[in-house]
């Protein structure tokens, strides 16, 4: 049996090396297992030093936190197995590993208690924000669009470039009588994966698509299909369905974001200047 001590310490390098290379420590080349190693250490002595702090005291975790964290550990792993096999491999026992994430959830919840020490967002602080970051309020113009594309392939006969254009060509004109047959014809025309939801591209601001795309979807009015369109892929029809025009959020419907990314960022910079003082033995 390993003493309890290296068996906490075999969990922190597991978790560091899933952190940070996203497979267990036998499976990490020597430069890796010698950066996970190193950083296990670290962690596993300044988590050492949260729960020997004053903070700790009265500190509780729930069972069914536990077990959450867990769950979300062993769903990493594609089967029960090869969790198992990992757990064997790095001489984990289950019993020592659920010891091990209980000792994470409470480091965890001491953190967050050092954290509500944090001063509250003011309202004046959450206006400077505002005030001072007018581009992350800005919503751009997006259209609702669909579209249909038939390729271009000389190695097919019906994708020639002449006979691409010529079946795009003649579904437009059927467009042009009935535009409510838009999805019936993408489902049963275009080569593009969308076809299998009626040509629906999404909501889709400037940028995302083809610039030829673009430049004529961001003219067509609202239901508007546009003539066939081509692009380095084949030949398009695309139907603007629906404006939705650019904004500014407002200061009211953009408070609560404000408030919850600078409170998070507050607790993070309480948080980072208490375990400086636990490094520094400033307890």
């Amino acid at each position: 049996m390993v003493p309890a001590h290296a068996q906490v310490d075999a969990y922190t390098l597991l978790r560091t090396a899933l952190n940070l290379f996203e497979k267990p420590p036998a499976e990490l080349d020597s430069e890796q297992l010698q950066q996970a190693n190193a950083r296990a250490k670290y962690e596993y002595d300044l988590e050492s030093r949260v729960l020997s702090s004053d903070e700790a005291a009265m500190v509780i975790v729930p069972d069914g936190e536990v077990e959450r964290a867990y769950k979300l550990i062993h769903d990493r792993f594609q089967t029960t197995q090869e969790f198992e096999q990992a757990l064997t491999s790095n001489e984990l026992e289950l019993t020592e590993f659920k010891a091990a994430i209980r000792r994470e959830c409470l480091v965890n919840a001491i953190l967050d208690k050092v954290a509500s020490r944090s001063p509250k967002v003011s309202e004046i602080e959450i206006g400077i924000f505002y005030h001072s970051h007018p581009e992350k309020f800005h919503v751009p113009e997006k259209r609702q669009a669909r579209h249909i594309l038939i390729s271009i392939n000389p190695d097919y006969p019906e994708n020639t470039y002449e006979q691409a254009l010529k079946r795009i060509t003649e579904i437009g004109e059927t467009l042009k009588r009935k535009p409510f047959r838009f999805p019936d014809l993408a489902l049963k025309n275009s080569e593009c994966p969308t076809a299998m939801n009626g040509g629906n591209l999404g909501d889709v601001t400037a940028g995302i698509l083809f610039p030829e795309l673009d430049a004529v979807l961001f003219k067509l009015k609202e239901q508007e299909i546009s003539s066939p369109i081509e692009t380095e892929v084949g030949f398009h029809l695309i139907q603007c369905m629906k404006i939705i025009h650019a904004e500014t959020i407002s200061l009211q419907k953009a408070t609560p974001k404000i408030r919850q990314l600078m409170q998070e960022r507050t607790r993070r910079i309480c948080q980072r200047s208490w375990l400086a003082s636990l490094s520094s033995g400033k307890m």
